[in-house]
């Protein structure tokens, strides 16, 4: 979380909406620890990681559908068995379980 500090500062600063995606739970194998911390302001842009690449693309898509009033926040799970996750070129496998919720400045 303290990675994405600054993007958050600045941010705020700017009165941007924010979503914050932590990682709360990992099944399997899984690249970051629960803590790991991702966060995507109303214009797409991406601070921190939650899954060094396996996931993230979906987790913004996730995100700005929060701050459209498409979702509420809360749990979503990403996962694929590691044979799964190898074939479409994945370095991880395993399931992540991941709590996104709106900032509120």
């Amino acid at each position: 979380m303290l990675e994405i500090l600054d993007d958050l500062d600045r941010w705020q600063r700017s009165s941007k909406r924010v979503v914050v995606a932590r990682v709360v739970d990992i099944e399997g194998s899984g690249p970051r620890d629960p803590g790991a911390a991702m966060a995507v302001n109303e214009d797409g842009e991406v601070a921190g990681s939650v899954s060094g690449g396996c996931v993230e693309g979906a987790v913004v898509g996730e995100a700005l559908q929060l701050l459209e009033g498409e979702r509420g926040a809360g749990v979503v799970t990403f996962g694929f068995s590691d044979d799964e996750a190898f074939a479409v070129g994945l370095t991880c496998g395993g399931t992540i379980h991941l709590f996104l919720e709106e900032l509120n400045w």
